[in-house]
């Protein structure tokens, strides 16, 4: 009896102390997007060089690579978007949204403006 309440124990410390992500700082406390939820996307761009990200809020882009754009964060003077890229072979690359300079692309397709402005969150900047 004894050894199962140390393995449950111990299983419950084990767990506790995992961590499954981590919050990263805020690039911008303000995004500009499409709607309330930046759930549709704003434009598409084709990335002109390659990004190879600083940490995970970023994602990579390769040169060519369609991104689409759901966000531009405001504080940073436009500096940063937020977007999922899109390979040329569909399921090619797990779908992610993460954030990239906006240099790294020109715009290509403008799909819907963005108008609405909405608060950033911890969930905005998290990590997995």
């Amino acid at each position: 009896m004894a050894h199962r309440f140390w393995y449950a124990l111990s299983v419950w410390l084990l767990l506790v102390t995992c961590e499954a992500g981590k919050h990263m700082p805020k690039l911008s406390n303000k995004k500009l997007c499409a709607d309330s939820e930046c759930s549709h996307p704003i434009l598409i761009a084709r990335a002109v060089q390659d990004y190879y990200p600083g940490d995970c809020r970023f994602i990579p882009i390769r040169q060519g690579q369609l991104v689409y754009v759901y966000a531009m964060l405001k504080d940073t003077g436009n500096l940063f978007w937020a977007g999922s890229v899109q390979d040329s072979y569909y399921g090619e690359q797990e779908a992610r949204i993460g954030h990239f300079p906006s240099s790294v692309v020109e715009e290509t397709h403008a799909l819907m403006p963005a108008s609405t402005e909405v608060k950033t969150n911890k969930w905005d900047f998290y990590c997995n």
